[in-house]
């Protein structure tokens, strides 16, 4: 008898809501979290819904959505379909329980900071941070009567020296930016752990797929999703995963701030992510060839990577990263800032701005791109010198961009 498979009785299959098997691998979650088996139109991927509002059937839904919680949006300031499926993916890839997506990083850091904190409450930084991040801190939290505490990167006896009964939160980059300190993590949890203190880790430069703070017991994860989770320097986008139940305030108030994504940025951000790892390794194999390249020229004086053994942090970073990224920070021999400009100037490959992550290689003079306006004595004590680039490797053929930088140094 043949079969009619037409006349076969429809099945759902257990797989169709999305879940994946236990276990699976980076690429796989880049690829495949949060999201549903089937969507809508049948598409492979997920449309971008552009509605700044939502409506409803009749009055019993408006009440049964607003009584019961139930998974649908209402207005577009509080969500979007598409920002539903990247919070679900970017929690997958941390292997956290929630994540709320943001505008960009700095929303990100500055929704959680004003979630979480009152007048008197005080905050401990590591040193080493992004320059925008401690100028939130500094110069206007504490317009709201929030005091900021800096101490010297890894100094873990400092940092719990400096805790009292008003601190709220211990915070620090992993690796940091750009002299790529990097942080050991057990370290910094039992000192918040001891003192009844959240921790917040900003992993932007590691990315879930070369360490992930939370599996150490961190409560927040903050990432400048602009950088390698997007990942082609074409849109901005910050998220911050930890506790469905820690974040809750940090959505909420992200709906009164208004720090959202618009749906086609949503679906930029999902794209970019599903080649993540694939760019990943290339970064890391890149980064560390560079690195290994500039640490034996002659015209460069030291190199700043935890991929080589010199770093301080080499042996932290080697047991706790899958890799080191594709950002290095260098110092050219007895150059000024001008001679060290010519050597910015001089390469052919890398495009000459902030930021870094991006498939394209980036390169930067930081007291000419970032702290041009901080006068000489606060940039020596940020540690940034007249003689210092950083250089961020993309995803190009290793060689060539050896090649480039060879010559770049060499004719200067």
């Amino acid at each position: 008898m043949t079969t009619d498979p037409t006349a076969a009785t429809p099945r759902s299959h257990p797989a169709d809501d999305g879940t994946l098997p236990e276990g699976c691998g980076p690429s796989t979650l880049a690829v495949h979290a949060g999201e549903q088996r089937q969507k809508l139109a049948d598409s492979i991927t997920d449309p971008i819904v552009c509605a700044a509002t939502y409506t409803f059937r009749d009055t019993q839904a408006v009440l049964d959505y607003v009584q019961h919680d139930l998974p649908r949006e209402e207005y577009g300031r509080y969500g979007n379909p598409g920002e539903r499926v990247l919070e679900r993916k970017l929690a997958a890839l941390d292997s956290g329980e929630d994540a709320v997506l943001f505008a960009t990083g700095m929303s990100a850091i500055v929704g959680l900071l004003m979630a979480k904190l009152n007048a008197g409450d005080e905050v401990i930084f590591f040193d080493e941070c992004y320059h925008r991040s401690r100028e939130f801190c500094v110069k206007h939290m504490s317009r709201f009567g929030v005091v900021t505490h800096q101490v010297k990167v890894c100094d873990y006896e400092a940092m719990e020296a400096a805790i009292n009964p008003r601190t709220r939160l211990l915070i620090s980059e992993s690796p940091t930016n750009p002299h790529l300190s990097v942080v050991d993590l057990e370290q910094f949890v039992q000192i918040g752990r001891r003192h009844g203190v959240e921790t917040l880790i900003d992993a932007t430069l590691a990315t879930p797929y070369n360490v992930q703070p939370l599996r150490y017991g961190v409560d927040y994860v903050l990432h400048s999703a602009t950088k390698y989770l997007a990942g082609h320097n074409d849109l901005l986008a910050g998220v911050i995963v930890g506790s469905k139940a820690a974040l809750e305030p940090v959505r909420k108030l992200r709906g009164i701030m208004g720090a959202i994504n618009s749906p086609h940025n949503c679906y930029l951000l999902q794209r970019g992510l599903k080649t993540f790892e694939l760019r990943m390794a290339r970064h890391n194999q890149n980064g560390q060839a560079m690195a290994e390249f500039l640490a034996a020229h002659p015209r460069v004086e030291c190199v700043l990577y935890p991929g080589l053994p010199g770093h301080p942090c080499h042996d932290v970073a080697r047991r706790t990263m899958r890799g080191y990224g594709g950002l290095i920070t260098f110092l050219v021999r007895d150059a000024d800032w001008r001679q060290t400009a010519d050597v910015v100037d001089a390469v052919k490959l890398p495009r000459i701005g902030p930021s870094l992550g991006g498939v394209e290689s980036l390169i930067e003079q930081p007291l000419v791109m970032s702290y041009h306006e901080v006068a000489p004595e606060d940039r020596q004590r940020f540690g940034i010198s007249d003689n210092m680039i950083r250089l961020s490797c993309g995803i190009e053929d290793t060689a060539d961009l050896i090649a480039d930088m060879r010559q770049a140094l060499d004719r200067t």
